[in-house]
């Protein structure tokens, strides 16, 4: 492998303390969605305006809580995805919700344990399964949570009604763009794929080239994910007109891929005309305007076979089709073992939450068990830092709603005030996991308080927080201590797999075959890397430090890069590894 295409070993064992409880904390703010503001700002507020209007206060404060919850979930993926979520939420939550009413109403509290444990067990069986069978599963338990612990009045089938209407509400916030910018979502994600091909382009033959290539990679998954409806519909039928530019780009990025792959793996430095190729393909596949100039692309001067790669791809930027079937690459799933385990030790957590819930706090005893649904989900992250953030952000939207509340006073300034924090929240669900919290614990202190709620509980739901978040740690820590680990471990062995099948197979199939192998291959990489850093994050017993997934990633990563490179005949250079293996963790 080239020098330029190394990377540093995994991180140290021997970290500070406290540098690791800063790192659990998470990254810094870095830039802030101001739509996505907009939508948690107007999709509080505007139930609660109504129901001062209108009068209907209960079932306001009801579609608000809904529309909180749809704000945790909103996201800047296609809308199909966005649609096929929201609805999801929307029924699991109400289910939930009219679950947890009618055990309340039906007079004893252990009726209400028995609902939420049931809950929690089903929420846990299918929180492994993805994305959609997730949010389902925690908000079923939120439901039975907020219905179970919060007395509301009115028919019992009126509350789950307002709780869709408000995730109903927030779903048309989000989708709505979708009327005037029907394939917005997949052109940003196409043209991030060649703003990160142009940048891995410049980086070629520095130190930081290995790491612009993973952000390429990063890129053509989110342009696959954006795409895969279209890559889907266009095998079955042709393609709709106002597609099809869409799918020639996307099968040209994959093919940049490969060529910018080549090249850094030449690991020689490229004139700037080289990687302002990238920007110039894209102008001319999705130009901004339709009568616009065209760019034309200045010779590249001698090539080799990598710029010899890239000269055949500018020109097929204006071919009339560029053929490559890609199906989305598929990650390894958790095994039916590791469902029932997590459904077990989640029922176990809810449990123990609702008792001492019971004992310290009823009636109204809901934010125990409503702060371990939302801690325990491993699928979501690490739990560790997952529980902390809880903590933080709790502390801090306590501690800031305390402080407004006694300054501000009317109801439209409290409604101005749950805007406020609701576009806070939005702002944390896209970057920090703490400061999400800290908008959703300020909402609902000033949504309990509109349901008739006006005791004084910001030191109690702190206490309740850093319980339900030790509950959630030790459960997790003593009964399934190395769930990270055997997730990062399984993630590297199906990524490694999945490398060596490309390198196997890759001489001897076609094109297509081939770049559907890469894809493949490459995602698989990323889908360890990922895991293997949360599982870094994750606390381990002295002297059972994990392997070293990122060293064995890293060369499964240059031998597809290495293995990219001869497919384009690439020039000869140390020979690339036949073999890439990480000790598995049960072994150590």
């Amino acid at each position: 492998m080239t020098p330029a295409m190394r990377t540093g070993p995994g991180p140290s064992s021997g970290t500070p303390a406290p540098a690791r409880l800063l790192r659990a904390v998470g990254p810094p703010l870095s830039s802030l969605p101001l739509a996505a503001a907009v939508r948690g700002a107007v999709a509080l507020a505007t139930p609660l305006l109504v129901g001062v209007l209108t009068g209907w206060v209960f079932p306001s404060v009801i579609a608000a809580i809904g529309a909180l919850w749809a704000v945790g979930q909103d996201g800047s993926d296609p809308y199909p995805s966005r649609v096929g979520r929201f609805v999801a939420l929307g029924l699991s939550a109400s289910l939930g919700l009219a679950g947890g009413e009618l055990a309340l109403r039906s007079g004893p509290s252990a009726v209400v344990t028995v609902c939420l444990v049931v809950a929690a067990l089903v929420a846990g069986a299918i929180g492994l399964r993805g994305r959609i069978w997730s949010v389902a599963g925690m908000h079923l338990l939120l439901g039975v949570t907020i219905g179970g612990g919060i007395p509301v009045p009115g028919p019992w089938w009126q509350a789950p009604i307002a709780l869709f209407a408000g995730v109903s509400f927030v779903l048309v916030l989000s989708s709505a763009p979708w009327l005037w910018q029907r394939h917005h979502i997949e052109r940003a994600a196409l043209l991030a794929v060649f703003r990160a091909a142009s940048t891995a382009l410049a980086a070629a033959g520095t130190p930081g080239a290995a790491e612009t290539r993973r952000h390429l990679t990063d890129a053509l998954d989110n342009a696959h994910q954006a795409m895969d409806r279209h890559l889907t519909s266009s095998r079955r039928q042709p393609p709709d007109a106002r597609v099809e530019p869409l799918l020639r780009a996307f099968r040209l990025a994959v093919r940049l891929g490969e060529a910018v792959t080549t090249l850094q793996w030449e690991a020689r430095p490229l004139p700037a005309v080289v990687s302002r190729a990238p920007l110039v393909m894209s102008a001319r596949l999705l130009p901004v305007r339709k009568n616009g100039d065209v760019p034309v692309l200045p010779d590249f001067g001698p090539h080799s076979p990598g710029l010899h790669a890239l000269a055949q791809l500018s020109v097929a930027a204006d071919a009339e089709r560029v053929d490559t079937a890609l199906a989305a690459p598929a990650s390894p799933r958790p095994t039916r073992q590791a469902h029932l385990r997590y459904a077990v030790l989640l029922a176990l957590c809810v449990l123990a939450a609702q008792v001492c819930a019971d004992l310290l706090h009823s009636p109204r005893a809901y934010w125990l068990p409503m702060t371990v649904a939302f801690v325990y989900k491993p699928d979501f992250g690490p739990v560790f830092r997952r529980a902390l953030n809880r903590c933080v952000g709790t502390v801090v939207g306590a501690a800031a709603i305390g402080a407004v509340s006694t300054a501000v006073h009317g109801t439209h300034a409290i409604i101005g005030v749950v805007a406020f924090f609701g576009a806070l929240m939005a702002v944390g669900v896209r970057h920090h996991y703490a400061l999400a919290t800290t908008g959703l614990t300020a909402v609902v202190f000033v949504l309990v308080d509109l349901l008739g709620d006006h005791r004084a509980l910001y030191g109690a739901r702190m206490l309740d927080t850093a319980l339900a978040a030790a509950l959630v740690l030790v459960v997790h820590f003593v009964a399934w201590p190395r769930s990270a680990v055997s997730r990062a471990d399984s993630r590297t062995q199906a990524a490694l797999a999945a490398a060596h099948r490309y390198q196997d197979l890759s001489p001897t199939v076609g094109p297509d075959r081939r770049h559907a192998l890469r894809r493949a291959a490459y995602r698989q990489l990323a889908d360890a890397r990922r895991a293997a850093v949360h599982a870094r994050r994750e606390p381990v017993l002295r002297g059972a430090e994990p392997p070293d997934w990122e060293r064995a990633i890293t060369s499964a990563e240059e031998l597809c890069d290495a293995v990219t490179a001869r497919a384009l005949h690439a020039a000869p250079g140390p020979a690339a590894p036949t073999t890439v293996t990480v000790a598995s963790s049960d072994a150590m």
